[in-house]
């Protein structure tokens, strides 16, 4: 059987090293495809880099053939089937929102160029280095060769918080809840959506009032990673490496019937959502392709929540529209 070639930025990282193990060991792909891992770090990080592989070989994956440690964006990507670009430019004292776009607009639009030169032409791209949606925008702009329907911004993460607290709410299990949605971008302005959620096959909002939705619900799932900092004084990283096994395991083998994911795509103008920012929907997977979900009623609680995010990832847009 061919191998498949997974590559990884930020290999050396949290959330990285939360995800090479379950990679290897077949969490993603099953227990009979064989992987290449083809992980991209900084130079500076080559000694940390050199233990995370040692580990990896002292596991002895059955499934795992070959690990590439590059410095190069174009050696590691070099016909990637499935790419997870974690490694992004953290905030640093002082630096303004701005600041920080500019910063990865740098690193997202070489990884485009790479990509678009050398990756095969149906990979499948998940973004997850923060800020996750204009840093797809800016992917995409840069790998024109590439389908754009095959790349995504992460709010998996979002989306599993949110099915985790709805389920604790209802004292359910998480495999009770289905159709939840996270609309926008991923930040403080997403909107975790229930109006259209159900838990044991009646609607969420049977099961809870609009003030714990309004008050306690939405304002949880959007503060989340800022909580799990202040607890554990470092970001969400096995959460984030699970939610990006979650997401592209879906994407590769299609989403359970009568239920749906939510991904950050580059709209398409459903519901009224500007073109040209990528921005979550409710999705479905089917045969390797992201659907936004359609049809939906959206009532004017969720609008304007839909909007306000909306408004934010057009400023990002435009911050830096000039290295698009």
């Amino acid at each position: 059987m061919k191998a498949t070639r997974i590559a990884v930025t930020g290999a050396a990282g949290q959330i990285s090293y939360s995800l090479l193990f379950r990679l290897a060991a077949g969490d993603l792909l099953g227990p009979e495809q064989p992987m290449i891992l083809q992980l991209l770090e900084i130079e500076t990080m080559a000694d940390a880099m050199a233990g995370v592989v040692m580990e990896l070989k002292d596991c002895a994956f059955p499934l795992l053939q070959e690990v590439l440690v590059t410095a190069d964006p174009y050696q590691a990507f070099a016909d990637a089937d499935l790419v997870f670009l974690i490694g992004a430019r953290p905030r640093g004292p002082g630096m303004k929102r701005k600041d920080l776009l500019s910063a990865n607009a740098g690193i997202f639009s070489e990884q485009g160029k790479a990509l678009n030169e050398v990756a095969q032409k149906d990979a499948k791209v998940l973004v997850v280095g923060n800020p996750a949606n204009t840093n797809a925008l800016i992917t995409i702009h840069n790998a024109p060769d590439m389908n754009p329907q095959n790349f995504a911004a992460m709010t998996r993460l979002d989306h599993n918080r949110a099915l985790s607290l709805l389920a604790e709410k209802c004292h359910s299990p998480v495999m009770d809840v289905r159709r939840v949605s996270i609309w926008g971008n991923h930040s403080l302005t997403q909107f975790p959506d229930l109006f259209h959620a159900q838990v044991k096959g009646k609607p969420a909002l049977e099961w809870v009032d609009m003030d714990w939705y309004e008050n306690d619900f939405i304002p949880t799932v959007q503060n989340r990673g800022a909580e799990v900092i202040r607890l554990r004084g470092k970001s969400s990283a096995a959460s984030a490496a699970n939610a990006a096994l979650d997401h592209m395991r879906d994407w590769v083998f299609g989403t359970p019937a009568g239920d749906w994911i939510s991904a950050a795509v580059l709209s398409d103008g459903s519901y009224g959502i500007a073109g040209d920012i990528v921005y979550s929907f409710p999705m479905i997977a089917e045969n390797g392709l992201l659907q936004i979900v359609q049809g939906l009623d959206i009532n004017d609680f969720s609008r304007s929540r839909m909007k306000r995010t909306e408004q934010e990832l057009l400023e990002e847009r435009d911050a830096i529209k000039d290295l698009l």
